[in-house]
């Protein structure tokens, strides 16, 4: 989809749609800019952190990344980390953003990509994926696919609550596996078998 076509769909139907925009970290500090720009001009309601966009040996906790980060919640702009590679590398960063601006309500994507909690390694980070939950303005993205856990579920409900918590299908991923409807009976078999309140289900 054209960058074009898309802020033509955020202005005509804003009330559908959340346009979400992609961190600029380039050490010239246009990011900010742009941010703002796409922001209160073009309509745009969340901002990702990708840290593997910022430059060689730089952090999300660098100036820039901080200037963005405290500006979202200034604006109130969700903040989403996009950490591919693993939660562990970036944990200390995400922890320490949320600490600086406890304003800035934050949402890890795909729950950071952790994995269920079979063995000793996996179950570290996945603890430490629980233990932002003592972070008020963090929410999760849980996303049904071939290594969501109905345990897993239930811990991340537990613990951040349910209307802390976020399902997505991963579309267009989610095709090739499932399809968009077997992702959603998916979701709310693991939700039954939780024995999940119809209310947080909603």
């Amino acid at each position: 989809m054209s960058i074009r076509l898309l802020d033509s769909i955020l202005k005509k139907y804003p009330t559908k749609f959340v346009g979400c925009c992609l961190t600029n970290p380039a050490d010239d500090g246009s990011g900010l800019k742009q941010f703002e720009d796409l922001v209160l001009k073009d309509g745009y309601r969340a901002v990702r952190f990708n840290p593997y966009l910022w430059p060689p040996r730089e952090k999300m906790t660098n100036k820039v990344g901080k200037e963005i980060f405290q500006r979202a919640g200034e604006l109130n702009v969700p903040v989403g980390f996009m950490c591919m590679k693993g939660l562990d590398l970036h944990i200390s960063e995400i922890e320490q953003l949320c600490t600086e601006f406890p304003s800035t309500v934050v949402l890890l994507d795909h729950l950071g990509f952790c994995k269920p909690p079979i063995n000793d390694e996996d179950g570290l980070v996945f603890s430490q994926l629980l233990n932002l939950s003592r972070f008020p303005q963090e929410f999760d993205s849980f996303l049904m696919n071939k290594t969501s856990r109905k345990q897993s579920m239930h811990k991340i409900v537990s613990h951040f609550g349910a209307n802390r918590v976020m399902w997505g299908s991963d579309f267009p991923f989610v095709v090739a596996e499932c399809g968009y409807k077997g992702a959603k009976e998916a979701m709310h078999l693991i939700a039954k078998e939780i024995s999940l309140p119809l209310a947080d289900l909603e």
